[in-house]
């Protein structure tokens, strides 16, 4: 794994007494750094600032926390997962569509005092207007004064691919070599891939090594959103969304920075999660 220094982790609570859950947010450094030119987009992952990316994937516990204070707003639902090994409470949640992680991380920040990062009127998701504060014409999608949000593809590239250093590396275990697949663990240059549709993936604490930022399951164990459209151009409500990293069914070269797929906003899947940034 690239970098010698242990990475900077902030711990967030949300919620309140038995619904009350952390999120370990691990910090991307090295604001300003060049692009990679070699994968997929090109080019992809400069980020002009310091920010942060959940390091694990979203578990059931966090989302079945969230809906218990939710009320009578619509509730997440997520896959069953019990032909796919089990509902463990720290499986990755699955099944979510973008539209429902947006409305996760409006809920993250209104929770902490924030403002909300997208723009619903009900349940129809809108691009925010020179209107409103917060508005940023380079990307409607997303409310400038939030907190919290869902990582743009280049957020998301640099978390998995990029290194401290400024190196870029073709898979997000801080290698230009393919991981091992594994059924589960936490071993260097490994990942959850290449094995059977009904094993499911692993939990979120045990989906693989880590990455050169030292983030776990960018690559393998389940497919996650960004908040990116498939064509890097957040200019439209309903456009597709862009999907990264592969799945516990996935080949190795689904892993690859080159590798990228889009797909609705209103798509579930059994092998959808979701990771989210947010600033200092």
């Amino acid at each position: 794994m690239a970098g010698s220094a242990q990475a900077q982790t902030i711990t967030q609570t949300f919620g309140s007494g038995a619904n009350q859950f952390q999120i370990e947010f691990v910090t991307i450094g090295n604001p300003g750094n060049a692009a990679d030119t070699t994968g997929w987009p090109n080019p992809a992952g400069s980020v002009n600032y310091t920010y942060h990316i959940a390091k694990y994937e979203i578990h059931l516990d966090i989302i079945n926390k969230y809906n218990n204070q939710r009320g009578s707003s619509p509730a997440i639902s997520t896959y069953n997962l019990s032909s796919f090994g089990g509902n463990g409470l720290l499986r990755p949640a699955t099944g979510i569509t973008w539209y429902e992680a947006a409305t996760f991380v409006n809920w993250l920040n209104t929770n902490t005092g924030n403002q909300a990062a997208y723009k619903f009127s009900g349940s129809t998701f809108q691009l925010w207007t020179s209107a409103d504060a917060g508005y940023q014409a380079s990307n409607p999608y997303r409310n400038s004064l939030a907190k919290f949000w869902l990582p743009s593809m280049d957020e998301w590239y640099k978390a998995a691919y990029g290194s401290p250093s400024g190196l870029w590396f073709n898979y997000s275990n801080g290698s230009n070599a393919a991981p091992t697949a594994v059924a589960n663990g936490t071993a260097a240059n490994t990942a959850v891939f290449g094995r059977s549709v009904s094993s499911g993936p692993a939990d979120i604490t045990n989906a693989g090594g880590l990455s050169a930022y030292e983030t776990m399951g960018q690559g393998g164990n389940v497919t996650e959103w960004v908040e990116t459209a498939g064509d890097r151009i957040n200019d439209t409500a309903s456009e597709n969304r862009a999907l990264r990293g592969g799945a516990w069914v996935a080949l190795a070269s689904n892993l690859d920075a080159a590798s990228t797929s889009s797909g609705s906003p209103t798509a579930q899947s059994q092998d959808l999660k979701f990771e989210f940034s947010h600033l200092d």
